[in-house]
């Protein structure tokens, strides 16, 4: 596996971007700027990364492709092709979103109707509506597996690849996320056997965090920052790394650059 962040590191230029990773002894980044900044600006990152042998593993979309109001949901799917179009000449791994949702007020929250017939439909007409548009010659679209809304367990994420039914899909793992139940995270060592079991070589990215159980009641679950919680991180690692010796792990939701430098650190114990 290769590590990174989601965080872009405080920076005056493309050149420092690349360097601090390099000197973090990361080999990975999740890509800071979107098509909006401009060609000339994108590929200055692009070349930055590709001199200081960086892999570009992610490019975000993180809107709401599913919204509600129609002229939201286009302009966003608009977004997302231009972004998996970028993604595509600066090399990277992937584009990615989650499904989001056209039911209630938080556009990433969590509804009965995110698990319909109607929101599944509409969910695979999406992906193949974007990767259609975009036409990517090397860089997968991926959906990141979701608590409240699919893909939110690895037998939802096979039919998902299924029904969407392109090659340019691939599959994303945030494993903590799909940690939703007393039995995933008791005994998450056997539910990460299972993630990698099934969706194994069709993982293109992963992120890395941990989770622990709250003492308050009832059954409450919050991710944390790695090595804070309860998750197995050295098998999570050694999984990832028999699938695919380079498979992107980025740490993400730290608050500063400090905490990022803090479970670097900590992971990097692990890295052999």
């Amino acid at each position: 596996m290769i590590l990174g962040t989601s965080s872009p590191l405080q920076h005056n230029s493309p050149e420092e971007w690349a360097k601090k990773h390099i000197d973090l002894g990361l080999g990975c980044v999740n890509f800071p700027v979107n098509y909006t900044a401009g060609k000339e600006t994108y590929m200055a990152y692009k070349n930055a990364a590709d001199k200081a042998g960086l892999v570009i593993a992610e490019v975000g979309v993180w809107k709401n492709t599913l919204a509600a109001d129609m002229a939201e949901r286009q302009k966003n799917i608009d977004y997302a092709v231009e972004q998996l179009k970028m993604a595509d000449e600066i090399g990277a791994k992937c584009c990615v979103n989650v499904a989001g949702t056209p039911h209630g007020s938080r556009w990433d929250g969590g509804y009965r109707e995110n698990f319909s017939g109607k929101t599944w439909g509409e969910t695979v007409e999406m992906i193949q509506e974007i990767i259609d548009r975009a036409k990517p010659k090397t860089a997968k679209y991926s959906i990141e597996s979701m608590p409240w809304m699919v893909p939110s367990s690895p037998d939802e994420y096979l039919k998902l690849m299924h029904d969407v039914n392109r090659s340019e899909f691939g599959a994303h793992l945030d494993i903590v996320n799909m940690i939703t139940s007393p039995r995933r995270y008791f005994f998450n060592d056997d539910f990460l056997r299972e993630c990698f079991e099934k969706l194994g070589g069709q993982i293109i990215s992963c992120h890395l965090k941990d989770i622990r159980l709250k003492e308050e009641y009832t059954f409450q679950l919050e991710e944390c920052a790695c090595g804070k919680g309860s998750l197995d991180l050295a098998l999570y690692l050694e999984l990832a790394t028999r699938h695919n010796p380079a498979m992107p792990m980025i740490i993400e939701h730290l608050d500063t650059d400090e905490e990022y430098l803090e479970s670097i650190k900590y992971v990097q114990g692990f890295i052999k």
